[in-house]
């Protein structure tokens, strides 16, 4: 028996506290997903404030801003009638956390954690944001008086936990955790998390890996390639562009959720680990990500383009080059055929 969902990744060019801007193009990415017959979709990390915003996560106002920007999203008709998963800062018990916020039809769902923070390399976030440390726990969160007036819910709940559609379960995970050695995939895939983390991982126990990434450079030290894809029991289906000029670039794919189903339980060492593993807390929501017709024809696996050291590195300077305006440019050229003479004075 079939069971279809088109679920939709979305690649977005955000800029650091463009609270405006961001806020559009995170309203044209649903658009565009409901327009290619998506009932999922997913923003990158942090995609409201976007991801550079440094110590303006130390100031009250960006989460103020953060949440003025979701209530805009919800009371939006176009993000009705679709599953949204989208990317904000939130501050609980006076403790800040990178989460993910599920909503659906004007109702927050679940706020998500990032249970593992990045701190070496390019990354500090452990100097803005605190890691979620309580495994497969939940607690009441106290929505801002101007999101009750909007969903008529005075809590919700954040933690560790799964959403549990009618037909499917949806677990989250953000970036670092993907990285960390006892990461929550492997507990997920035996839980019964159907859209599950880490496509190696759909390859070894099942699932299916929806993955978002911004694109271009959000005003911090980073360039983001883009790249989004999705990928099913180790197979990838679609693929977004990298290294792309388009400000809001959306990716779908039509998967069978008994392919997951099928694919999991001929693995019997899974079945066995999965049999003693305790369960995560499940958000219930009303709502199907599949479709009706049965029928529906799945996307094809595809072949994962790679791009050379050297072309990666072309592509990234080329479109640097289109992002910066020329004014902030220093023409080297010119100054080496034309140097300065020094006169050194005694």
């Amino acid at each position: 028996m079939g069971r279809t969902a088109t679920l939709a990744t979305c690649t977005l060019n955000q800029w650091a506290m463009d609270f405006e801007g961001n806020l559009s193009r995170i309203i044209e990415s649903i658009q565009k997903a409901k327009e290619l017959g998506a009932t999922y979709r997913l923003g990158p990390e942090l995609e409201i404030t976007g991801y550079g915003c440094a110590d303006h996560f130390l100031e009250s106002d960006t989460f103020l801003h953060s949440w003025q920007s979701l209530g805009q999203i919800l009371t939006n008709p176009v993000t009705q009638d679709i599953l949204c998963d989208v990317g904000m800062p939130v501050m609980h018990k006076n403790i800040a956390y990178n989460c993910r916020v599920f909503f659906l039809n004007k109702k927050v769902l679940l706020i998500r954690p990032k249970m593992a923070l990045a701190n070496d390399g390019n990354y500090r976030e452990p100097r803005w944001f605190t890691a979620w440390g309580k495994h497969k726990q939940i607690e009441d969160y106290y929505l801002p008086r101007m999101i009750q007036e909007i969903t008529g819910q005075k809590t919700v709940p954040i933690g560790d936990a799964v959403i549990s559609t009618v037909d499917t379960c949806i677990g989250s995970e953000i970036c670092e955790e993907l990285w960390t050695p006892d990461g929550n995939d492997t507990t997920a895939t035996t839980n019964c998390t159907n859209l599950t983390p880490f496509p190696i991982l759909t390859s070894k126990c099942g699932g299916i890996y929806v993955f978002a990434n911004q694109i271009g450079c959000d005003g911090d030290r980073l360039y983001y390639d883009g790249c989004s894809m999705i990928a099913i029991n180790g197979k990838i289906c679609s693929q977004g562009p990298q290294f792309g000029l388009q400000e809001v670039v959306v990716n779908v794919a039509t998967v069978d959720l008994e392919d997951v189903r099928t694919y999991r339980n001929a693995i019997r060492s899974r079945n066995e680990l999965g049999s003693k593993s305790y369960a995560y807390p499940r958000v219930h929501c009303d709502f199907a990500v599949s479709h009706d017709d049965s029928f529906q024809p799945t996307t094809d696996p595809i072949e994962w383009q790679y791009h050379t050291p050297e072309e990666e590195i072309r592509l990234g300077l080329f479109h640097l080059d289109r992002i910066f305006p020329q004014s902030m440019k220093i023409d080297t050229q010119k100054k080496i055929k034309n140097p300065k003479k020094v006169v050194n004075k005694p």
